[in-house]
C-alpha cells in the first residue's frame, strides 16, 4: 500500500500479509528483500529487520498477520546508528505507543481493505509525530536509493557519484549510515530482483540477452550471482517458475 503523504520521504510502501495455516501444517515463504531496513509490527511486538544479504525464508504457522513498512533510507538513523549491525538479523523494540493502535486496527470489525487501511494509518501518525521530517542528507540518501532502484544505466558506484554529482566516497557513506550495505551491493541487488522478476513474469526469457540487458558480463555472471544469493540458479528457477505457472493453470481450468 502507498504511504500517505505525510510520510513519503520516510516509506517506500507499506505491505501486510495476512495468513491462516492449516493445523499441522507450514507454509516456507522464500523472500529476497529490497536492500533496505523494514520496520515490522506483529500482534506480540515491533521489530526492526535489517538488509539482507541473501535470500532468506519465513516459515508460516497457524492464524497470524503482520503490518510491515520499508523503510527509505532517511528513516533508517532514527531506528539505528549503524545499519550494516542488523544484516541478515533483526531487533526488537519496545514500542507499545505504534503497536497498540496498529494492532486494534488490525482486529478491528471490518473487512480487510478497512483494517488495513486502518493500520497504515495509524502506523503513519506514529512516524510522522516521531521521525519527523528528514534533514538535506537524509533527503539526499533517499535520492541515491531511487535511482539504484529505477536508473537502469547505473552499473557502477561512479555512475551513481556522477548523477548526485558527489564523490564515490560521498555515495558510500550515505549508503553506510542510511542503507547499511555498500552501493555496489545494493546495485547488485536491483539487477538480481529484475532478473528474478523477469523470469517469473516471463520463463521463455532468453537469459543471454536479459545478462546483457541488466549489464552482467555474460550468462555464467548472472548464473553465479543467482546462485550465490539464492541457492540455485536461473535456468532452475525458470523450470521452477514454469511448473508452477503450468501447475496453476492446470488446476485454474479443471
Amino acid at each position: 500500500m502507498p504511504p500517505p503523504e505525510q510520510v513519503a520521504s520516510l516509506v517506500r510502501w507499506f505491505w501486510i500479509p495476512e495468513w491462516q495455516i492449516a493445523s499441522g501444517r507450514t507454509s516456507r515463504q522464500q523472500i529476497l528483500s529490497f536492500p533496505a531496513c523494514n520496520l515490522v509490527v506483529g500482534p506480540d511486538g515491533v521489530e526492526l529487520a535489517g538488509p539482507t544479504t541473501r535470500v532468506s525464508y519465513r516459515d508460516l504457522t497457524g492464524t497470524g498477520w503482520a503490518v510491515g513498512a520499508l523503510l527509505r533510507p532517511a528513516a533508517v538513523p532514527h531506528f539505528t546508528s549503524d545499519p550494516a549491525a542488523l544484516r541478515d538479523a533483526s531487533r526488537l523494540f519496545d514500542l507499545s505507543d505504534l503497536r497498540r493502535p496498529v494492532v486494534e486496527a488490525m482486529t478491528s470489525v471490518g473487512d480487510a481493505s478497512q483494517r488495513h487501511a486502518g493500520a497504515v494509518e495509524a502506523f503513519a501518525d506514529w512516524l510522522n509525530a516521531t521521525v519527523g521530517p528528514p534533514g538535506p542528507e537524509a533527503l539526499l540518501a533517499n535520492t541515491l536509493a531511487e535511482l539504484v532502484d529505477t536508473d537502469h544505466a547505473v552499473l557502477r558506484v561512479e555512475d551513481v557519484a556522477a548523477r548526485l554529482h558527489v564523490s564515490t566516497r560521498t555515495v558510500q557513506r550515505l549508503a553506510r549510515r542510511h542503507v547499511g550495505l555498500p552501493p555496489l551491493t545494493m546495485i547488485r541487488r536491483r539487477r538480481l530482483q529484475e532478473a528474478a522478476q523477469l523470469l517469473r513474469t516471463d520463463p521463455a526469457t532468453d537469459l543471454a540477452g536479459l545478462a546483457a540487458r541488466l549489464g552482467y558480463a555474460d550468462q555464467a555472471h548472472l548464473a553465479t550471482e543467482f546462485r550465490t544469493v539464492l541457492g540455485f540458479t536461473p535456468s532452475a528457477y525458470r523450470r521452477g517458475t514454469s511448473d508452477a505457472v503450468t501447475s496453476a493453470t492446470a488446476r485454474r481450468f479443471s
